[in-house]
């Protein structure tokens, strides 16, 4: 397989419209042919994914300054959405990595930007963000990983769950407590970027119902050794701020895969009702049909608005907590709802495994769960509301 590719010096950062063709084209060439191989395999999609990196989709939103294509996170998310659209798995392989490298190019020193940034929008450094564990996801505040500092090093003890590229991965944002006495307890983190060596070990990939192909890894530190220069802003302390703000592009990632699957499912029903036929017509003219389709088609919409909605906030370096929050809410849902449509309108069909429908409904699920989930973005939501609107 071959990739279209487009480097940054190539790149006009205003033409959209020139990286959009590019991926349409390399999806339906290089990437749609192989979804149901790999999918159904659980097999890591090497060569697609060095075809992402030759696209630069690993430094999509890096700034030029620093090797990457310096893209609005508005035309990210409509990449987001075309990729999710075909194969959302691939989606992961380079959201968690953009979102480690937001908060080094937002929180990093310069120094810390200058070695990174490059090799991370290269795609030379691939990683992601690894924030929760066993005993903590949600309330973040709860970690137990442990970073002691000893001279000019941090020893690094503890165990992070569900970090995605945690095997074909290379450099992690890992949150640790640095003080974990502090209070308020926020007060006691902090973000340390990992590189993997001594002490650093993958304790194994966790398999899951849908999101195939994509490593999901237990990490392990075990007196893990990384020098005070990896300590994101050079300072203890600001680790969960660090973390929440890098979220808020990681809410606008999923709302942006929520509006793709959720297209995926409305588009292959729109056709299989116009071929499939019972008592003498296409369902599509069967009204029980007809409202499925319309509430369908109505989700997606309101998803694909909210969705920009929140990309545009994030470009204009608003706090969008509430705008990425009420995106990935409504998009996620409306994703799992699409695919549960789409399959009850295919039937049978929809159940089999020669149809993608069934690997929607295997998938949707996660965006209502990953980058916080969606019970936690109604409180984001309802908090937010009342904070911009005192009386």
């Amino acid at each position: 397989m071959s990739a279209e590719t487009v480097h940054a010096n190539e790149l006009d950062a205003g033409d959209e419209t020139l990286m959009l063709e590019s991926i349409d084209r390399w999806l339906e060439r290089d990437v749609r042919p192989h979804v149901k191989r790999f999918d159904h395999a659980d097999e890591y999609p090497h060569a697609i994914v060095e075809q992402m990196r030759e696209l630069g989709l690993f430094g999509a939103t890096i700034g030029r300054d620093y090797g990457g294509l310096g893209l609005s996170v508005e035309t990210y998310a409509r990449i987001v959405a075309r990729i999710a659209e075909v194969w959302m798995s691939l989606t992961g392989v380079f959201n968690s990595h953009l979102i480690m490298s937001a908060i080094l190019e937002r929180r990093g020193t310069e120094a810390q930007k200058r070695e990174f940034l490059p090799r991370f929008a290269a795609g030379e450094l691939r990683g992601a963000l690894s924030l929760t564990e066993p005993d903590a996801g949600t309330d973040l505040q709860g970690i137990r990983t442990r970073a002691v500092r000893d001279g000019d090093e941090y020893v690094v003890n503890g165990t992070k769950m569900w970090t995605t590229n945690g095997v074909h991965g290379s450099c992690f944002a890992v949150l640790v407590k640095t003080d974990p006495d502090a209070e308020p307890r926020h007060k006691g983190m902090a973000m340390l970027l990992a590189e993997k060596g001594p002490g650093f070990e993958v304790a194994g990939q966790l398999r899951k119902l849908g999101y195939k192909s994509i490593d999901t890894a237990e990490l392990v530190f075990q007196d893990y050794r990384v020098s005070v220069d990896r300590l994101i802003g050079g300072e203890e302390g600001h680790g969960f701020h660090q973390a929440v703000g890098g979220l808020e592009l990681g809410r606008i990632n999923v709302a942006a895969r929520g509006v793709g699957l959720a297209k995926a499912a409305l588009m292959d029903s729109i056709a299989y009702a116009q071929v499939r036929k019972t008592f003498g017509k296409p369902i599509c003219q069967h009204q029980a049909i007809q409202l499925k389709l319309a509430d369908m088609a109505t989700r997606y919409e309101a998803a694909r608005l909210l969705t920009e909605q929140a990309a545009r906030a994030y470009d204009a370096g608003e706090r969008c907590d509430l705008e990425a929050g009420m995106a990935k809410l409504h998009s996620s849902e409306a994703a799992l709802s699409n695919a549960e449509d789409a399959m009850r309108i295919h039937g049978a069909y929809g159940y089999s495994t020669e149809l993608d429908i069934e690997r929607y409904f295997r998938d949707a699920p996660l965006l209502c769960i990953g980058e916080g989930t969606n019970e936690i973005q109604r409180l984001i939501i309802a908090r937010q509301l009342v904070a911009r609107n005192p009386v």
